[in-house]
């Protein structure tokens, strides 16, 4: 019980001198041991790499969970199991969730009917791009977010606690400096020499024995600076090679950069080719729109019409299509397409065809020309050109 009374009075009074010490500095009172310019740098440079890394690791998993609900439910969960030493399940994205959606809506309306097989068309397509998400989630979280959270959770608070304890000893240091320009300045005052006027001789005594005590005073206030400046060398040192190590956090900070750029160009380049083959499967589904369109304009006076001109109603025969005097245009073609059947046209993508349309075909589609090869083409992989 004593030892603890003593520790902390002990640590009460280190902690005032410290307290005094840092308001004299602030109040422009006392004198303040300066790091060099060096060091200052690094330190600068810490600081500096900590805000950044921060904020690039919030808004990256802002970017991967946009949710900020779902983010904190993601993380508690993660924290939870973390805990509890098990493996967190994997979780449902967004767009596995929408095509799961789409399929049971499919099922429902019939996956015979032009709307349900398109339900499950583009379903099935939204879960093959749910699961390339999930896949980059998992492999950014791995190769860049975790680096970096190791970073602000490890290094970084031991380089901030290395820091504090250096610049507790800072003004321990400076204390020391203080006590003994106060304890020479003193003893230089009492080493003057007595008024020999003084008819008393008692105060002969006091002023010898008051020179004696400052004396001790001052070599004891001398020992206790060299002890801090030990102390202070050896803190900074320590806190210098911790902040040397920022350059290293940089390099693998860079690594790991290249690895999530890696994972989110394999990422789009993965659901662009989903879409795509998603828009060639479309092309090939009869269009709904345009049977629709038919079906609505059809009166009984449009019916006669059909029967006096029987040759709308037929079969598009590509072979027998002339290309009009006017109204042809250059297009360039966005993305390959393979033809389906005989009356389609093949593409390359970034070459340029003539296209141009004809009476009663699929405003979906036009007839494109290369060479001596003619067929269809979907607008949707062409951009037509002026």
């Amino acid at each position: 019980m004593d030892f603890n009374v003593k520790k902390l009075a002990s640590g009460a009074g280190l902690f005032f001198t410290r307290a005094v010490q840092y308001t004299e500095e602030k109040l422009g009172q006392a004198e303040r041991t300066e790091l060099d310019a060096h060091f200052e740098n690094l330190m600068s440079r810490a600081d500096c790499t900590k805000h950044w890394t921060e904020k690039i690791y919030k808004q990256t998993e802002y970017l991967l969970q946009p949710n900020p609900i779902d983010h904190t439910g993601a993380r508690i969960e993660e924290f939870l199991y973390e805990k509890l030493d098990m493996k967190a399940p994997s979780r449902v994205t967004n767009a596995e969730l929408l095509g799961q959606y789409m399929e049971d809506a499919a099922k429902e309306f019939g996956p015979a009917t032009p709307y349900g097989s398109t339900l499950m068309k583009v379903g099935d397509c939204e879960r093959r791009l749910g699961a390339v998400e999930r896949e980059f989630i998992h492999t950014s979280a791995i190769s860049f977010l975790t680096p970096l959270r190791n970073f602000l959770e490890g290094d970084w608070r031991t380089i901030s606690r290395e820091r504090r304890l250096l610049e507790n000893l800072r003004l321990d240091l400076d204390a020391c400096k203080a006590r003994v320009k106060k304890a020479k300045a003193v003893e230089a005052k009492a080493a003057v020499g007595p008024d020999f006027q003084e008819t008393r001789p008692r105060n002969y005594v006091l002023s010898a024995s008051a020179s004696a005590l400052w004396t001790e005073e001052v070599e004891k206030a001398e020992q206790d600076l060299r002890l801090a400046q030990s102390e202070f060398d050896r803190q900074a040192e320590v806190t210098r090679l911790l902040l040397e190590g920022i350059s290293s956090t940089h390099v693998n900070h860079l690594r790991c950069l290249h690895e999530f750029v890696e994972a989110q160009a394999a990422y789009y380049k993965q659901g662009h080719l989903h879409m795509l083959e998603l828009q060639k499967e479309l092309g090939r589904l009869p269009n709904a729109f345009a049977l629709n369109s038919s079906h609505a304009a059809a009166t009984p006076g449009s019916a006669s019409e059909a029967i006096d001109s029987p040759g709308e109603t037929e079969t598009l025969k590509i072979e027998e299509v002339q290309a009009p005097a006017t109204g042809t245009r250059k297009a360039k073609v966005l993305y390959d397409y393979d033809a389906a059947d005989s009356s389609e046209l093949s593409l390359l993508a970034d070459e340029l065809i003539t296209v141009y349309t004809v009476l009663g075909m699929d405003s979906d589609w036009l007839i494109g020309e290369k060479g001596n090869q003619k067929g269809k083409v979907p607008v949707t992989y062409l951009e037509l050109l002026s």
